[in-house]
């Protein structure tokens, strides 16, 4: 159902003069599902989202239980299954950690999925042209039997200008794979990517704003979670001497997911931590250290949370989060969900109520603007029960709302999309920072999305976009000037590298 309500700046804080229009957008978000009986398949996974038809618009992968891949191309707005007529698998072992990246930069998106039996091999699916995948099946460090799968993500951690593989490991060490010109190789057991504790999610960022990108990593079953800085030759856990690394909980607690996003607008990137037991919420001080504030800011609930995903549904200018958690016990399990609005930076509060269609999932999150109207759309995934599904809801915000918003897709200088890990920065005239993003390394439940960033803007004033790009020797700028939101309504904003 479309709820149609007034387009007054919608900033719901504790005193605010918001009308009760204003309120009602906000207490109860407005979304409508769309293709709910196509997408109501039991088993679904990882949820990852790519242009692999590079015709201008996102379209949906989705790891099934059976093995299958589902792909759905999306034809302006309606999506058709397409994964068995380009190659990719219906049944098999089964995949999660899927993640788009362009690893041959032929400029075509390609898709890799993590094997979760260890006695299997992930697999690599390589894009011919937007017309078929064709698996890649030459022996690889990529495809090495022996992982329980979980997070894949694809970056460039060693800023040689190609991407690299990073694969967690539920049941064993993590691997990171080098991409160089002899292929793809595991790098030495002397890196702690050899880290035994069972990871589950990985989010890589330029923490200490040296360049490089560091790497979290959320563990499971009791065991600590790390932050390895990227030191060049190496890497270092400071998980510990930042308070990170949450040590002595009980075996059936621990981190499940890792998101980022810049809650607050100052510029930098917060961390938020989907566990079992109570989430966290790392606020960036700016120079490289963090703070717990998910107690002070209403993130403390003690949650059996699966998957997080960050994004600005309301186009108010503050980002904001969703979380994927199921209670009851197994083979029982139910959805129990949270949509988090964000509070100007200053706190949040679930808007979800338990009764709502969005409280569904109980594995994957991702929003994502498959119309490109300027709203997010949110993608969600069930895995336990018949009931289950890939489900997508339409954003259904009122027009005058959704023209509050600027999308940019971030290219290398070929034109590629490559530049995982990759900040962008929204300027006022003053030249003050109010809005942050980064080009996804990983999030929502093991999935790696290649989408624009997405902005919801205050009002739809010029503003000056910033893309910091990482390098062997320091953080490049590009900036781009006097950008009219207005001119974009319906298409990105692309900046080259």
């Amino acid at each position: 159902m479309v709820r149609r309500v007034l387009c007054a700046l919608p900033l719901l804080v504790p005193g605010s003069l918001a009308s009760a229009s204003d309120q009602e957008l906000h207490v109860h978000p407005a979304f409508s599902p769309i293709q709910a009986v196509q997408f109501a398949v039991p088993g679904s996974l990882s949820n990852s989202w790519a242009d692999f038809d590079n015709d201008g618009d996102a379209d949906l992968a989705v790891s099934i239980k059976t093995g299958e891949v589902r792909l759905y191309r999306n034809d302006h707005g309606t999506f058709v299954s397409v994964g068995l007529a380009m190659g990719l698998p219906i049944s098999g072992q089964e995949l999660r950690g899927l993640a788009w990246g362009d690893f041959d930069a032929d400029g075509w998106i390609d898709l890799y999925g993590g094997a979760t039996s260890t006695s299997s091999k992930s697999r690599l699916f390589r894009n011919n042209g937007g017309k078929a995948f064709v698996e890649v099946d030459t022996p690889s460090a990529l495809t090495e039997a022996g992982r329980s799968s979980r997070q894949s993500s694809w970056v460039d951690f060693d800023n040689d200008g190609d991407l690299d593989l990073f694969a967690a490991n539920r049941n064993g060490p993590n691997a990171l794979v080098r991409h160089d010109v002899n292929g793809f190789m595991r790098t030495g057991s002397e890196r702690p990517m050899s880290d035994p504790r069972p990871t589950v999610g990985a989010c890589w960022f330029d923490f200490d704003r040296d360049g490089d990108l560091d790497l979290f990593l959320a563990n499971q079953a009791g065991a600590t979670d790390a932050l390895w800085r990227n030191d060049g030759a190496d890497f270092v856990d400071v998980a510990p001497q930042l308070g990170m690394d949450r040590p002595n909980r009980p075996k059936d607690e621990g981190s499940v997911g890792c998101a980022l996003a810049d809650y607050d607008n100052d510029g930098d990137l917060d961390l938020y931590v989907a566990s079992y037991g109570t989430g966290a919420l790392y606020r960036s001080d700016g120079s490289g250290g963090f703070v717990d504030v998910a107690a002070k800011l209403g993130l403390d609930e003690k949650q059996h949370a699966v998957g997080a995903a960050w994004g600005d549904y309301d186009n108010d200018g503050y980002i904001d989060l969703f979380v994927t958690a199921y209670s009851g016990a197994s083979g029982m399990q139910r959805p129990d969900n949270r949509l988090y609005r964000n509070l100007g930076g200053k706190g949040f509060a679930n808007v979800l109520a338990s009764g709502s269609m969005l409280n569904v999932a109980d594995h994957g999150v991702q929003w994502v603007d498959y119309d490109q109207d300027g709203a997010l759309d949110l993608s969600v995934t069930r895995g336990y029960t018949d009931q289950g599904g890939h489900f997508v809801f339409h954003n259904d915000l009122y027009e005058c709302s959704r023209q509050r918003s600027l999308s940019v897709l971030v290219l290398d200088r070929y034109g590629r999309f490559t530049r995982m890990g990759a900040e962008v920065r929204l300027l006022d005239d003053k030249g003050k920072v109010f809005a942050t993003r980064q080009i996804s390394t990983g999030e929502g439940y093991n999935s790696q999305s290649a989408l624009p960033v997405h902005f919801g803007l205050a009002s739809n004033g010029r503003v000056t976009v910033e893309v910091t790009f990482l390098s062997p020797a320091t953080r490049i700028r590009k900036v781009r000037k006097h950008i009219d939101p207005a001119r974009y309504q319906g298409r990105v904003l692309r900046i080259k590298e």
